[in-house]
Protein backbone atom coordinates (compact mmCIF):
# COMPACT_ATOMS: atom_id res chain seq x y z
CA UNK A 1 0.00 0.00 0.00
CA UNK A 2 3.11 2.70 0.62
CA UNK A 3 4.13 1.64 -3.11
CA UNK A 4 0.90 2.33 -4.30
CA UNK A 5 0.41 5.66 -2.31
CA UNK A 6 3.80 6.74 -3.73
CA UNK A 7 3.11 6.06 -7.54
CA UNK A 8 0.10 8.41 -7.13
CA UNK A 9 -2.93 6.07 -6.90
CA UNK A 10 -5.47 7.25 -4.70
CA UNK A 11 -8.31 4.92 -5.75
CA UNK A 12 -8.39 1.08 -6.09
CA UNK A 13 -11.29 -0.69 -7.77
CA UNK A 14 -11.87 -4.58 -6.74
CA UNK A 15 -13.88 -7.43 -4.54
CA UNK A 16 -12.20 -8.56 -1.29
CA UNK A 17 -12.68 -12.29 -0.76
CA UNK A 18 -10.61 -14.75 1.65
CA UNK A 19 -7.33 -14.96 -0.23
CA UNK A 20 -6.70 -11.12 -0.51
CA UNK A 21 -7.50 -10.12 3.01
CA UNK A 22 -3.74 -9.25 4.27
CA UNK A 23 -4.11 -7.20 1.53
CA UNK A 24 -7.07 -5.23 2.60
CA UNK A 25 -6.36 -5.09 6.04
CA UNK A 26 -3.58 -3.07 4.77
CA UNK A 27 -5.75 -1.14 2.77
CA UNK A 28 -7.81 0.24 5.13
CA UNK A 29 -5.34 2.22 7.59
CA UNK A 30 -3.45 3.00 3.87
CA UNK A 31 -4.93 6.62 1.81
CA UNK A 32 -6.17 4.81 -0.87
CA UNK A 33 -9.94 5.12 -1.63
CA UNK A 34 -11.72 1.54 -2.59
CA UNK A 35 -14.78 0.94 -4.04
CA UNK A 36 -16.41 -1.98 -3.89
CA UNK A 37 -17.67 -3.26 -7.65
CA UNK A 38 -20.07 -6.19 -8.47
CA UNK A 39 -18.09 -8.03 -10.90
CA UNK A 40 -14.26 -8.41 -11.12
CA UNK A 41 -14.33 -7.67 -14.78
CA UNK A 42 -16.50 -4.19 -13.87
CA UNK A 43 -13.37 -3.30 -11.53
CA UNK A 44 -10.89 -3.72 -14.36
CA UNK A 45 -12.65 -1.78 -16.45
CA UNK A 46 -13.35 1.09 -14.18
CA UNK A 47 -9.34 0.99 -13.59
CA UNK A 48 -8.80 1.12 -16.76
CA UNK A 49 -10.79 4.42 -17.09
CA UNK A 50 -9.20 5.78 -14.23
CA UNK A 51 -5.95 5.28 -15.65
CA UNK A 52 -6.96 6.61 -19.18
CA UNK A 53 -7.56 9.82 -18.25
CA UNK A 54 -4.94 10.49 -15.57
CA UNK A 55 -2.21 8.72 -17.51
CA UNK A 56 -1.30 6.82 -14.36
CA UNK A 57 -1.32 3.32 -13.26
CA UNK A 58 -4.97 1.71 -12.76
CA UNK A 59 -5.53 -0.62 -10.21
CA UNK A 60 -8.24 -3.54 -9.69
CA UNK A 61 -8.12 -5.82 -6.43
CA UNK A 62 -9.51 -9.59 -6.35
CA UNK A 63 -9.12 -12.92 -4.75
CA UNK A 64 -8.50 -16.06 -5.83
CA UNK A 65 -9.68 -18.36 -8.59
CA UNK A 66 -12.77 -16.54 -10.54
CA UNK A 67 -11.77 -13.02 -9.65
CA UNK A 68 -8.71 -13.48 -11.48
CA UNK A 69 -10.51 -15.02 -14.37
CA UNK A 70 -12.90 -12.50 -14.14
CA UNK A 71 -10.27 -9.73 -14.84
CA UNK A 72 -9.04 -11.74 -17.89
CA UNK A 73 -11.52 -9.49 -20.19
CA UNK A 74 -10.08 -6.63 -18.53
CA UNK A 75 -6.03 -7.28 -19.09
CA UNK A 76 -6.95 -7.75 -22.71
CA UNK A 77 -8.79 -4.73 -23.19
CA UNK A 78 -6.05 -2.88 -21.42
CA UNK A 79 -3.48 -4.45 -23.10
CA UNK A 80 -4.88 -3.93 -26.88
CA UNK A 81 -5.34 -0.29 -25.92
CA UNK A 82 -1.89 0.37 -24.36
CA UNK A 83 -3.73 1.44 -21.16
CA UNK A 84 -0.95 1.11 -17.51
CA UNK A 85 -3.10 -1.48 -15.06
CA UNK A 86 -2.23 -3.60 -12.11
CA UNK A 87 -4.43 -6.70 -11.33
CA UNK A 88 -3.52 -7.66 -7.87
CA UNK A 89 -5.51 -11.64 -7.10
CA UNK A 90 -4.99 -13.06 -4.05
CA UNK A 91 -4.08 -16.79 -4.12
CA UNK A 92 -4.46 -20.14 -2.09
CA UNK A 93 -1.22 -20.92 0.43
CA UNK A 94 1.99 -22.01 -2.04
CA UNK A 95 1.55 -25.39 -0.06
CA UNK A 96 -2.02 -25.99 -1.32
CA UNK A 97 -1.47 -25.32 -5.23
CA UNK A 98 -0.47 -28.50 -6.06
CA UNK A 99 -3.38 -29.73 -4.15
CA UNK A 100 -6.34 -28.39 -6.05
CA UNK A 101 -7.42 -26.17 -3.08
CA UNK A 102 -10.21 -24.18 -2.93
CA UNK A 103 -10.48 -21.09 -5.66
CA UNK A 104 -6.26 -21.95 -6.24
CA UNK A 105 -5.79 -21.83 -10.35
CA UNK A 106 -2.80 -20.60 -12.15
CA UNK A 107 -3.90 -17.34 -13.20
CA UNK A 108 -0.31 -16.10 -13.95
CA UNK A 109 -0.02 -18.57 -16.57
CA UNK A 110 -3.63 -17.58 -17.48
CA UNK A 111 -3.15 -13.79 -17.85
CA UNK A 112 0.40 -14.52 -19.19
CA UNK A 113 -0.72 -13.84 -22.93
CA UNK A 114 -2.78 -10.47 -22.28
CA UNK A 115 -0.11 -8.98 -19.65
CA UNK A 116 3.07 -7.33 -19.79
CA UNK A 117 4.43 -9.09 -17.25
CA UNK A 118 2.45 -11.74 -14.97
CA UNK A 119 3.92 -12.81 -11.74
CA UNK A 120 3.21 -14.61 -8.32
CA UNK A 121 5.08 -13.02 -5.18
CA UNK A 122 7.02 -15.69 -4.11
CA UNK A 123 8.83 -14.11 -1.07
CA UNK A 124 7.51 -11.72 1.59
CA UNK A 125 10.93 -9.69 1.13
CA UNK A 126 10.25 -9.18 -2.49
CA UNK A 127 7.15 -7.23 -1.81
CA UNK A 128 7.88 -3.89 -2.52
CA UNK A 129 10.22 -4.52 -5.67
CA UNK A 130 7.70 -6.60 -7.30
CA UNK A 131 5.14 -4.01 -7.14
CA UNK A 132 7.99 -1.07 -7.88
CA UNK A 133 8.86 -2.95 -10.91
CA UNK A 134 5.27 -3.64 -11.85
CA UNK A 135 4.33 0.25 -12.40
CA UNK A 136 7.54 0.63 -13.94
CA UNK A 137 6.71 -2.23 -16.72
CA UNK A 138 3.04 -0.87 -16.43
CA UNK A 139 4.25 3.02 -17.91
CA UNK A 140 7.48 1.39 -20.05
CA UNK A 141 8.32 1.74 -23.57
CA UNK A 142 4.31 0.71 -25.50
CA UNK A 143 1.95 1.05 -21.85
CA UNK A 144 -0.19 -2.42 -20.75
CA UNK A 145 -1.46 -4.40 -17.73
CA UNK A 146 0.25 -6.70 -15.27
CA UNK A 147 -1.11 -9.23 -12.78
CA UNK A 148 0.20 -9.92 -9.57
CA UNK A 149 -0.55 -12.94 -7.85
CA UNK A 150 -0.19 -13.18 -4.06
CA UNK A 151 -0.33 -16.02 -1.70
CA UNK A 152 -1.89 -15.61 1.30
CA UNK A 153 0.93 -17.30 3.52
CA UNK A 154 3.04 -14.68 1.53
CA UNK A 155 1.11 -11.66 2.01
CA UNK A 156 1.04 -12.86 5.73
CA UNK A 157 4.63 -12.50 6.17
CA UNK A 158 6.71 -9.00 7.10
CA UNK A 159 9.59 -7.65 4.96
CA UNK A 160 12.35 -4.56 6.10
CA UNK A 161 10.96 -1.68 4.16
CA UNK A 162 11.31 2.13 4.50
CA UNK A 163 9.18 4.43 2.49
CA UNK A 164 11.38 7.20 3.18
CA UNK A 165 14.72 5.25 1.21
CA UNK A 166 12.52 4.64 -1.84
CA UNK A 167 10.68 5.67 -5.08
CA UNK A 168 9.52 4.69 -8.21
CA UNK A 169 11.95 3.62 -10.69
CA UNK A 170 12.74 5.24 -13.74
CA UNK A 171 11.10 5.09 -16.82
CA UNK A 172 12.81 5.65 -19.81
CA UNK A 173 11.53 8.21 -22.74
CA UNK A 174 13.32 6.83 -26.09
CA UNK A 175 14.51 9.28 -28.14
CA UNK A 176 14.77 9.06 -32.16
CA UNK A 177 17.77 8.48 -33.96
CA UNK A 178 18.67 12.23 -35.57
CA UNK A 179 19.22 11.26 -38.77
CA UNK A 180 15.77 9.39 -38.98
CA UNK A 181 14.11 12.65 -37.95
CA UNK A 182 16.26 14.04 -40.74
CA UNK A 183 15.16 10.98 -43.18
CA UNK A 184 11.91 11.84 -42.07
CA UNK A 185 11.59 15.79 -43.06
CA UNK A 186 12.93 15.38 -46.03
CA UNK A 187 10.07 13.20 -47.52
CA UNK A 188 7.54 15.22 -45.79
CA UNK A 189 9.09 18.51 -47.65
CA UNK A 190 9.01 15.96 -50.93
CA UNK A 191 5.51 15.62 -50.42
CA UNK A 192 2.75 17.35 -52.47
CA UNK A 193 -0.46 16.16 -50.63
CA UNK A 194 1.48 14.90 -46.92
CA UNK A 195 -1.08 14.10 -43.82
CA UNK A 196 -0.49 13.42 -40.36
CA UNK A 197 -2.27 10.34 -38.86
CA UNK A 198 -2.32 10.74 -34.98
CA UNK A 199 -2.84 7.34 -33.50
CA UNK A 200 -3.68 7.32 -29.62
CA UNK A 201 -0.29 7.16 -28.52
CA UNK A 202 0.18 10.66 -29.28
CA UNK A 203 -2.39 11.07 -26.25
CA UNK A 204 -1.16 8.67 -24.55
CA UNK A 205 2.70 10.18 -24.62
CA UNK A 206 0.71 13.82 -24.03
CA UNK A 207 2.09 14.80 -27.47
CA UNK A 208 -0.83 16.99 -28.58
CA UNK A 209 0.94 19.75 -28.54
CA UNK A 210 3.93 18.89 -30.53
CA UNK A 211 1.44 17.45 -33.18
CA UNK A 212 -0.26 21.12 -32.94
CA UNK A 213 2.88 22.59 -33.54
CA UNK A 214 4.14 20.29 -36.35
CA UNK A 215 1.40 20.35 -38.16
CA UNK A 216 0.95 24.21 -38.04
CA UNK A 217 3.89 25.31 -38.86
CA UNK A 218 4.43 22.98 -42.30
CA UNK A 219 0.56 23.22 -42.78
CA UNK A 220 -0.19 19.58 -42.80
CA UNK A 221 -3.49 18.30 -42.31
CA UNK A 222 -3.92 16.17 -39.48
CA UNK A 223 -5.91 13.08 -38.88
CA UNK A 224 -6.98 10.93 -35.57
CA UNK A 225 -7.78 7.25 -35.92
CA UNK A 226 -10.37 6.05 -33.14
CA UNK A 227 -8.10 5.64 -30.32
CA UNK A 228 -6.92 9.24 -31.34
CA UNK A 229 -9.94 11.37 -31.23
CA UNK A 230 -9.14 14.44 -29.25
CA UNK A 231 -5.23 14.45 -29.68
CA UNK A 232 -5.89 17.39 -32.72
CA UNK A 233 -8.77 19.65 -32.47
CA UNK A 234 -12.08 18.92 -34.85
CA UNK A 235 -12.75 22.47 -35.39
CA UNK A 236 -8.99 23.69 -36.52
CA UNK A 237 -8.45 24.49 -39.84
CA UNK A 238 -5.88 21.70 -40.41
CA UNK A 239 -8.22 18.69 -39.44
CA UNK A 240 -8.52 16.14 -41.98
CA UNK A 241 -11.78 13.73 -40.62
CA UNK A 242 -11.09 10.42 -40.01
CA UNK A 243 -9.97 7.60 -42.49
CA UNK A 244 -11.55 4.26 -41.93
CA UNK A 245 -14.00 1.59 -43.04
CA UNK A 246 -16.12 1.99 -39.65
CA UNK A 247 -15.62 5.24 -37.84
CA UNK A 248 -14.65 7.68 -40.36
CA UNK A 249 -15.68 10.36 -42.20
CA UNK A 250 -16.64 10.33 -46.25
CA UNK A 251 -14.24 13.19 -46.72
CA UNK A 252 -11.70 11.85 -44.30
CA UNK A 253 -11.61 8.65 -46.67
CA UNK A 254 -11.52 11.08 -49.78
CA UNK A 255 -8.66 13.14 -48.05
CA UNK A 256 -6.97 10.05 -47.28
CA UNK A 257 -7.27 8.52 -50.47
CA UNK A 258 -5.83 11.80 -52.41
CA UNK A 259 -2.67 12.03 -50.22
CA UNK A 260 0.78 11.11 -50.84
CA UNK A 261 2.73 10.56 -47.77
CA UNK A 262 0.96 9.93 -44.27
CA UNK A 263 3.21 10.58 -41.03
CA UNK A 264 1.58 7.82 -38.39
CA UNK A 265 2.46 8.77 -34.83
CA UNK A 266 1.20 6.00 -32.41
CA UNK A 267 -0.63 4.49 -34.06
CA UNK A 268 -0.83 0.57 -34.94
CA UNK A 269 -3.08 0.21 -38.44
CA UNK A 270 -5.80 -1.84 -36.84
CA UNK A 271 -7.88 -3.41 -39.45
CA UNK A 272 -10.99 -1.73 -38.84
CA UNK A 273 -8.98 1.76 -39.77
CA UNK A 274 -7.39 0.38 -42.75
CA UNK A 275 -9.68 -1.61 -44.76
CA UNK A 276 -8.34 -3.62 -47.59
CA UNK A 277 -4.33 -2.97 -47.39
CA UNK A 278 -3.96 -2.91 -51.02
CA UNK A 279 -6.59 0.57 -51.52
CA UNK A 280 -4.96 1.58 -48.26
CA UNK A 281 -1.28 1.98 -49.33
CA UNK A 282 -1.78 2.32 -52.93
CA UNK A 283 -0.19 5.34 -54.29
CA UNK A 284 1.12 6.82 -51.15
CA UNK A 285 4.69 6.23 -49.08
CA UNK A 286 4.52 6.02 -45.32
CA UNK A 287 6.56 6.60 -42.11
CA UNK A 288 5.52 5.00 -39.15
CA UNK A 289 7.01 6.41 -35.58
CA UNK A 290 6.50 3.72 -32.54
CA UNK A 291 7.85 3.37 -29.41
CA UNK A 292 8.07 -0.21 -29.31
CA UNK A 293 10.16 -1.24 -31.82
CA UNK A 294 8.00 -4.57 -32.73
CA UNK A 295 5.20 -2.64 -33.94
CA UNK A 296 6.71 -0.87 -36.83
CA UNK A 297 6.23 -3.79 -39.93
CA UNK A 298 3.63 -5.51 -37.90
CA UNK A 299 1.10 -4.83 -40.50
CA UNK A 300 2.98 -3.73 -43.63
CA UNK A 301 6.35 -2.71 -44.23
CA UNK A 302 6.92 1.56 -43.91
CA UNK A 303 9.16 3.21 -46.34
CA UNK A 304 10.48 4.87 -43.06
CA UNK A 305 10.48 3.58 -39.68
CA UNK A 306 11.43 5.58 -36.42
CA UNK A 307 11.50 4.22 -32.93
CA UNK A 308 11.06 6.51 -30.03
CA UNK A 309 8.64 8.11 -27.41
CA UNK A 310 5.67 10.31 -29.86
CA UNK A 311 6.64 13.67 -27.70
CA UNK A 312 10.34 14.01 -28.74
CA UNK A 313 9.94 12.58 -31.88
CA UNK A 314 7.32 15.23 -32.75
CA UNK A 315 9.17 17.67 -31.08
CA UNK A 316 12.64 16.99 -33.02
CA UNK A 317 10.61 16.82 -36.14
CA UNK A 318 9.57 20.05 -35.50
CA UNK A 319 12.93 21.73 -34.69
CA UNK A 320 14.39 20.25 -37.64
CA UNK A 321 11.69 21.49 -40.26
CA UNK A 322 11.91 25.38 -38.48
CA UNK A 323 15.63 25.14 -38.79
CA UNK A 324 14.93 24.68 -42.71
CA UNK A 325 11.99 26.74 -43.72
CA UNK A 326 9.94 29.32 -41.58
CA UNK A 327 5.96 28.77 -41.44
CA UNK A 328 4.44 27.72 -44.31
CA UNK A 329 1.55 29.41 -45.36
CA UNK A 330 -2.06 27.10 -45.87
CA UNK A 331 -1.17 25.89 -50.07
CA UNK A 332 -3.95 24.05 -52.29
CA UNK A 333 -3.60 21.02 -50.48
CA UNK A 334 -5.02 22.22 -47.48
CA UNK A 335 -7.50 24.18 -49.35
CA UNK A 336 -8.50 20.95 -51.10
CA UNK A 337 -8.89 19.29 -47.50
CA UNK A 338 -11.00 22.14 -46.56
CA UNK A 339 -13.23 21.62 -49.41
CA UNK A 340 -13.69 18.28 -48.89
CA UNK A 341 -15.23 19.09 -45.38
CA UNK A 342 -17.07 21.68 -46.51
CA UNK A 343 -18.59 19.15 -49.76
CA UNK A 344 -18.72 15.57 -48.24
CA UNK A 345 -20.21 15.92 -45.43
CA UNK A 346 -23.18 13.51 -43.40
CA UNK A 347 -26.66 14.38 -42.23
CA UNK A 348 -27.55 14.66 -38.85
CA UNK A 349 -30.81 16.85 -39.29
CA UNK A 350 -33.08 14.30 -39.36
CA UNK A 351 -36.56 14.62 -37.92
CA UNK A 352 -37.96 11.18 -38.30
CA UNK A 353 -39.51 9.27 -35.89
CA UNK A 354 -38.49 6.24 -35.00
CA UNK A 355 -35.64 8.62 -34.29
CA UNK A 356 -32.51 7.90 -36.66
CA UNK A 357 -29.29 7.78 -34.50
CA UNK A 358 -26.96 10.55 -36.10
CA UNK A 359 -29.58 13.00 -34.91
CA UNK A 360 -28.46 11.89 -30.94
CA UNK A 361 -25.32 12.63 -31.92
CA UNK A 362 -25.96 15.95 -33.17
CA UNK A 363 -27.83 17.00 -29.97
CA UNK A 364 -24.84 15.51 -28.07
CA UNK A 365 -22.82 17.56 -30.20
CA UNK A 366 -24.85 20.68 -29.20
CA UNK A 367 -25.54 20.46 -25.40
CA UNK A 368 -22.68 19.04 -23.86
CA UNK A 369 -19.16 21.60 -23.99
CA UNK A 370 -15.62 21.05 -25.06
CA UNK A 371 -14.52 19.69 -21.57
CA UNK A 372 -16.77 16.98 -21.39
CA UNK A 373 -15.65 13.44 -21.45
CA UNK A 374 -17.49 10.26 -23.20
CA UNK A 375 -16.82 7.13 -23.02
CA UNK A 376 -17.85 4.18 -25.44
CA UNK A 377 -17.53 0.70 -25.88
CA UNK A 378 -18.34 -1.61 -29.35
CA UNK A 379 -21.16 -1.49 -31.57
CA UNK A 380 -23.20 0.40 -33.98
CA UNK A 381 -23.45 2.89 -31.54
CA UNK A 382 -19.78 3.46 -31.11
CA UNK A 383 -19.27 3.51 -35.12
CA UNK A 384 -22.45 6.42 -35.09
CA UNK A 385 -20.19 7.89 -32.19
CA UNK A 386 -17.48 8.01 -34.03
CA UNK A 387 -18.78 8.69 -37.23
CA UNK A 388 -20.79 12.24 -35.86
CA UNK A 389 -19.27 13.32 -32.49
CA UNK A 390 -17.02 16.07 -32.31
CA UNK A 391 -13.72 15.75 -29.93
CA UNK A 392 -11.83 18.82 -29.15
CA UNK A 393 -8.89 17.78 -26.42
CA UNK A 394 -7.23 14.67 -25.33
CA UNK A 395 -8.81 12.52 -22.54
CA UNK A 396 -12.18 13.13 -23.30
CA UNK A 397 -12.98 10.47 -25.70
CA UNK A 398 -12.70 7.11 -24.36
CA UNK A 399 -13.54 4.14 -26.39
CA UNK A 400 -11.99 0.43 -25.89
CA UNK A 401 -11.05 0.23 -29.47
CA UNK A 402 -9.52 -3.14 -30.18
CA UNK A 403 -10.40 -5.52 -27.74
CA UNK A 404 -14.12 -4.27 -27.96
CA UNK A 405 -15.66 -5.51 -24.79
CA UNK A 406 -19.26 -5.26 -23.93
CA UNK A 407 -20.24 -3.75 -20.87
CA UNK A 408 -16.97 -1.60 -20.69
CA UNK A 409 -18.68 1.96 -20.55
CA UNK A 410 -20.46 2.40 -17.18
CA UNK A 411 -17.82 1.04 -14.97
CA UNK A 412 -14.78 3.27 -16.87
CA UNK A 413 -17.50 5.92 -16.57
CA UNK A 414 -17.25 5.07 -12.99
CA UNK A 415 -13.32 5.46 -13.41
CA UNK A 416 -13.44 8.52 -14.91
CA UNK A 417 -15.38 10.17 -12.84
CA UNK A 418 -13.64 8.89 -9.49
CA UNK A 419 -10.06 10.35 -11.27
CA UNK A 420 -11.70 13.63 -11.83
CA UNK A 421 -14.81 14.42 -9.81
CA UNK A 422 -15.32 18.01 -11.43
CA UNK A 423 -15.76 16.69 -15.19
CA UNK A 424 -18.92 16.10 -16.65
CA UNK A 425 -18.77 12.17 -17.95
CA UNK A 426 -21.09 10.84 -20.17
CA UNK A 427 -21.75 7.16 -21.37
CA UNK A 428 -22.64 6.35 -24.22
CA UNK A 429 -24.29 3.07 -24.47
CA UNK A 430 -25.80 0.24 -26.56
CA UNK A 431 -28.61 -1.14 -24.71
CA UNK A 432 -27.56 -5.14 -25.32
CA UNK A 433 -24.06 -3.64 -23.94
CA UNK A 434 -25.90 -2.07 -20.81
CA UNK A 435 -26.99 -4.98 -19.96
CA UNK A 436 -23.39 -6.58 -19.42
CA UNK A 437 -22.42 -4.94 -16.51
CA UNK A 438 -25.62 -3.36 -16.00
CA UNK A 439 -24.86 -4.29 -11.81
CA UNK A 440 -22.58 -1.80 -11.84
CA UNK A 441 -24.58 1.36 -11.50
CA UNK A 442 -25.51 -0.06 -8.15
CA UNK A 443 -21.84 1.05 -7.22
CA UNK A 444 -21.91 4.48 -8.51
CA UNK A 445 -25.46 4.82 -7.14
CA UNK A 446 -23.50 3.21 -3.37
CA UNK A 447 -20.63 5.87 -3.90
CA UNK A 448 -22.71 8.94 -5.33
CA UNK A 449 -20.74 8.64 -9.10
CA UNK A 450 -22.75 10.62 -10.89
CA UNK A 451 -22.73 10.86 -14.86
CA UNK A 452 -25.15 11.18 -17.58
CA UNK A 453 -25.71 7.79 -19.34
CA UNK A 454 -27.22 8.33 -23.37
CA UNK A 455 -28.96 4.92 -24.79
CA UNK A 456 -29.31 4.11 -27.96
CA UNK A 457 -31.85 1.70 -28.04
CA UNK A 458 -32.61 -0.27 -31.14
CA UNK A 459 -33.44 -3.63 -28.85
CA UNK A 460 -30.77 -5.68 -31.44
CA UNK A 461 -27.54 -6.98 -31.28
CA UNK A 462 -27.36 -4.16 -34.00
CA UNK A 463 -23.71 -4.26 -35.53
CA UNK A 464 -23.94 -8.03 -35.97
CA UNK A 465 -27.93 -8.02 -37.47
CA UNK A 466 -26.25 -5.84 -40.43
CA UNK A 467 -23.31 -7.86 -40.25
CA UNK A 468 -25.81 -10.86 -41.56
CA UNK A 469 -27.09 -8.73 -44.25
CA UNK A 470 -24.48 -10.29 -46.90
CA UNK A 471 -25.50 -13.52 -45.16
CA UNK A 472 -29.21 -12.77 -46.23
CA UNK A 473 -30.11 -13.70 -42.63
CA UNK A 474 -31.85 -11.47 -39.79
CA UNK A 475 -31.01 -14.31 -36.72
CA UNK A 476 -30.63 -14.40 -33.35
CA UNK A 477 -30.23 -11.16 -33.00
CA UNK A 478 -33.44 -9.40 -31.93
CA UNK A 479 -33.86 -8.43 -28.58
CA UNK A 480 -37.75 -7.65 -28.90
CA UNK A 481 -40.19 -9.05 -26.42
CA UNK A 482 -43.76 -7.80 -25.07
CA UNK A 483 -43.98 -4.21 -25.11
CA UNK A 484 -40.17 -2.90 -25.96
CA UNK A 485 -37.66 -5.44 -24.06
CA UNK A 486 -36.11 -4.90 -21.36
CA UNK A 487 -37.70 -1.41 -19.38
CA UNK A 488 -34.48 -0.02 -18.79
CA UNK A 489 -36.02 3.32 -17.29
CA UNK A 490 -37.51 0.98 -14.57
CA UNK A 491 -34.13 -1.12 -14.31
CA UNK A 492 -32.51 2.22 -12.92
CA UNK A 493 -35.49 3.03 -10.43
CA UNK A 494 -34.53 -0.33 -9.08
CA UNK A 495 -31.17 1.03 -8.47
CA UNK A 496 -32.12 4.14 -7.12
CA UNK A 497 -31.22 6.12 -10.16
CA UNK A 498 -33.08 8.77 -12.22
CA UNK A 499 -34.06 7.61 -16.31
CA UNK A 500 -36.21 8.70 -19.12
CA UNK A 501 -37.39 7.59 -22.17
CA UNK A 502 -37.21 9.97 -25.84
CA UNK A 503 -39.30 8.22 -28.38
CA UNK A 504 -38.98 11.73 -30.37
CA UNK A 505 -36.34 13.97 -31.79
CA UNK A 506 -37.70 17.33 -30.66
CA UNK A 507 -37.21 15.95 -26.98
CA UNK A 508 -33.88 14.96 -27.03
CA UNK A 509 -31.87 18.33 -25.97
CA UNK A 510 -34.36 18.69 -22.77
CA UNK A 511 -33.78 15.11 -21.79
CA UNK A 512 -30.14 15.71 -22.00
CA UNK A 513 -30.21 19.37 -19.79
CA UNK A 514 -32.93 16.98 -17.22
CA UNK A 515 -30.29 14.40 -17.32
CA UNK A 516 -27.04 16.15 -17.04
CA UNK A 517 -28.95 18.47 -13.79
CA UNK A 518 -30.27 15.63 -11.68
CA UNK A 519 -27.30 13.54 -11.76
CA UNK A 520 -25.18 16.97 -10.64
CA UNK A 521 -28.30 17.50 -8.16
CA UNK A 522 -28.71 13.52 -7.13
CA UNK A 523 -25.14 12.65 -7.34
CA UNK A 524 -26.10 9.48 -9.05
CA UNK A 525 -25.93 7.96 -12.99
CA UNK A 526 -28.84 9.13 -14.75
CA UNK A 527 -30.49 7.75 -17.97
CA UNK A 528 -31.46 9.11 -21.43
CA UNK A 529 -32.97 5.82 -23.42
CA UNK A 530 -33.53 6.71 -26.71
CA UNK A 531 -35.45 4.55 -28.80
CA UNK A 532 -33.82 4.53 -32.53
CA UNK A 533 -35.04 3.32 -35.80
CA UNK A 534 -34.69 -0.63 -35.12
CA UNK A 535 -32.70 -1.41 -38.50
CA UNK A 536 -30.72 1.78 -38.99
CA UNK A 537 -27.45 0.75 -40.56
CA UNK A 538 -23.97 2.71 -40.31
CA UNK A 539 -22.13 3.47 -43.46
CA UNK A 540 -19.33 1.40 -43.68
CA UNK A 541 -17.59 -1.38 -45.95
CA UNK A 542 -14.28 -3.14 -46.69
CA UNK A 543 -12.00 -0.79 -48.42
CA UNK A 544 -11.87 2.75 -48.06
CA UNK A 545 -13.27 3.90 -51.80
CA UNK A 546 -15.99 1.27 -51.16
CA UNK A 547 -18.23 2.55 -48.20
CA UNK A 548 -22.07 1.91 -48.46
CA UNK A 549 -24.05 5.01 -47.22
CA UNK A 550 -27.46 3.97 -45.88
CA UNK A 551 -28.66 7.45 -45.19
CA UNK A 552 -29.54 10.79 -47.58
CA UNK A 553 -26.53 12.90 -47.90
CA UNK A 554 -26.94 16.61 -48.52
CA UNK A 555 -26.43 17.94 -51.67
CA UNK A 556 -23.32 17.52 -53.33
CA UNK A 557 -21.50 20.65 -54.06
CA UNK A 558 -18.98 20.36 -56.76
CA UNK A 559 -15.72 21.86 -56.27
CA UNK A 560 -12.57 23.00 -58.59
CA UNK A 561 -9.97 20.23 -57.94
CA UNK A 562 -7.58 21.75 -60.30
CA UNK A 563 -3.68 22.23 -59.03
Amino acid sequence: MAVLESEGVDTVFGIPGAAILPLYAALQHSSIRHITVRHEEGGTHAADGWARVTGNVGVCIGTSGPAGTNMITGLYTAMADSIPMICVTGQAATSKLHQEAFQAVDIVEIARPVTKWAVQLKEPAQAPWVFREAFRIARSGRPGPVLIDLPIDVQRGTCLYDRDLDAPLPVEVPRPLPRAVSAAVDMLSAARRPIILAGGGVIIADATEELRALAEHLQVPVQVTLMGKGAFPEDHPLFAGMAGIQTQTRWGNAAFLESDLVLAVGARFGDRHTGDLDVYRRGRKFIHVDIEPMQIGRVFEPDLGIVGHAQPVLAELLEQARRRTGRKDPGTWVRKVAELRRTMGRRDDFDDVPIKPPRVFKEINEFFDRDTTFVTAIGLYQIWSGQFQTTYLPRRYLVCGQAGPLGWEVPAAMGVKCAHPERQVVAVVGDYSFQFLMEEVAVAAQYRIPFVIVMINNEYLGLIRQAELPYGMNYAVDLHYGEGGIDHVKAMEAFGCPARRVEVPGDLRDALAWASAEAARERLPVLVEVMVEREANAAMGPSLEAIKEFEPLPELITADWSD
